[in-house]
């Protein structure tokens, strides 16, 4: 039963309370736009990391993380991507992918807008873990931390921090 640490859009900032937030995770996952390949770096070499690149990532994240991860664990397939969107209003990328692979959590970034959503139509709960950097329109940085056990999220928890 894994305890997974997913974020997205740290935009060059990863500090002391993400590392804290994330201290008992088995893994971390960022949704895009980490602003640098340091900040990646600072995550993987805390915790094993899978990532995708958003729009604001340069080359040298781009080399290192891919458009999108597809992947299982524990019986839920997870399909990741930077620019997704929500239920009702998906990105037309990502809507063609959902329906390409079928997963179980669709998980995003970009908006800066924590969401968590059971969406009944695709059959899959859809989670944007909102904005952990200090760049951009959101007054609270977030993250989520959560369990994967026997096909199912448990415990999902949201950090907060004001800056």
């Amino acid at each position: 039963m894994p305890i997974i640490g997913l974020l997205s859009d740290t935009h060059c900032h990863f500090d002391d309370k993400l590392r804290h937030f994330f201290a008992n995770t088995d893994e971390v996952w960022h949704a895009g736009d980490f602003g640098n390949i340091a900040v990646s770096d600072a995550i993987s070499a805390m915790k094993p990391l899978k990532g995708v690149y958003g729009n604001c990532d340069g080359q040298d994240v781009r080399l290192v993380h891919p458009y999108i991860q597809l992947f299982e664990m524990e019986g839920l397939k997870f399909l990741m991507m930077h620019i997704g969107g929500y239920p009702g209003r998906y990105d037309h990328r990502a809507l063609q992918l959902i329906h390409a692979h079928k997963p179980d959590v669709f998980i995003c970034g970009h908006s800066h807008i924590l969401k968590v959503i059971n969406d009944k139509t695709n059959n899959l709960i859809c989670i944007n873990p909102g904005a952990a950097g200090i760049q951009g329109f959101h007054n609270v940085r977030t993250a989520i931390r959560f369990r994967v056990q026997n096909g199912a999220l448990h415990d999902m928890e949201v950090g907060e921090w004001k800056y």
